[in-house]
């Protein structure tokens, strides 16, 4: 869901909605996690259950289904039906009302494709990849139980589960953690924790000092800018300063963006 889809949904009105194919690896807002970025309702396909049928079959089938259909809006790039063989000018002969087609959206000469905000998110661009969806990249995940070191030798952070979602790349970054609806600036850590237990880990630690709330079962991280790189430091005195140093950073970023 990022802004070139935007531009197609702007082309409906109230009595619109988004048809969605659903397929396994569409991670960067998996199934209902798309509602937030649209007040139109969502319609799920699976792509296991509909990929057999030719063009003419997938559009009787949405025909079927929503009899008051009386117009398409897709992008220049559209495909569908078995083996994606069928494209917009076959949209146009098979369907017998209006069909729009948006063109090619770019941003600063980008062409906005939901594979590049993919590879900007695993190089850890994620200014560049918020800029082409429109909003900040966003993880939600169950929370979990941590080593228990933070809040012994470093800072109280905040584990998560997180399925189903791209995990940006490993490092360190000015975020925002989403707790009960509000939102408080952080800073998050993704990786692996190769100081201490070598394992992976995705935790925030709330830099807000009036946060003192009970941490429900899920939460969300948006991701705004990274600080650097994962890197494993001999000493925990060394981690336990860079961790403040990180946190500093974080804070006067907040400041200036006041």
């Amino acid at each position: 869901m990022h802004v070139a889809h935007q531009e197609l949904f702007k082309k409906l009105d109230k009595n619109g909605g988004i048809l969605i194919i659903q397929t396994t690896y569409a991670n960067l807002s998996p199934f209902m996690h798309r509602q937030k970025h649209s007040s139109l309702p969502l319609y799920f396909y699976p792509l296991a259950n509909i990929k057999h049928l030719t063009g003419a079959q997938f559009i009787k089938l949405i025909k079927e289904e929503f009899p008051n259909l009386e117009k398409i809006v897709v992008g220049y790039d559209f495909h569908f039906g078995h083996q994606a063989a069928y494209n917009n000018e076959d949209l146009q002969k098979l369907f017998k009302g209006k069909v729009e087609i948006i063109k090619e959206y770019k941003i600063d000469n980008i062409a906005v494709h939901s594979r590049v905000i993919r590879e900007y998110l695993r190089a850890g661009k994620i200014e560049d990849a918020n800029k082409l969806l429109g909003y900040n990249y966003c993880l939600s995940g169950l929370v979990i139980s941590g080593q228990g070191l933070g809040k012994k030798q470093f800072v109280p952070t905040i584990n998560l589960k997180v399925t189903d979602f791209l995990i940006p790349q490993e490092g360190i970054y000015i975020t925002k953690t989403i707790v009960n609806n509000i939102s408080y600036k952080s800073v998050s850590f993704i990786g692996h924790r190769v100081t201490t237990d070598g394992k992976f880990a995705v935790e925030t630690h709330i830099i807000d000092n009036d946060f003192d709330v009970i941490v429900p079962k899920n939460i969300e991280i948006e991701f705004i800018k990274k600080l650097r790189d994962n890197k494993k430091y001999e000493k925990f005195e060394d981690l336990k300063k860079q961790i403040q140093d990180d946190i500093q950073t974080a804070s006067s970023w907040f400041l200036e963006k006041k």
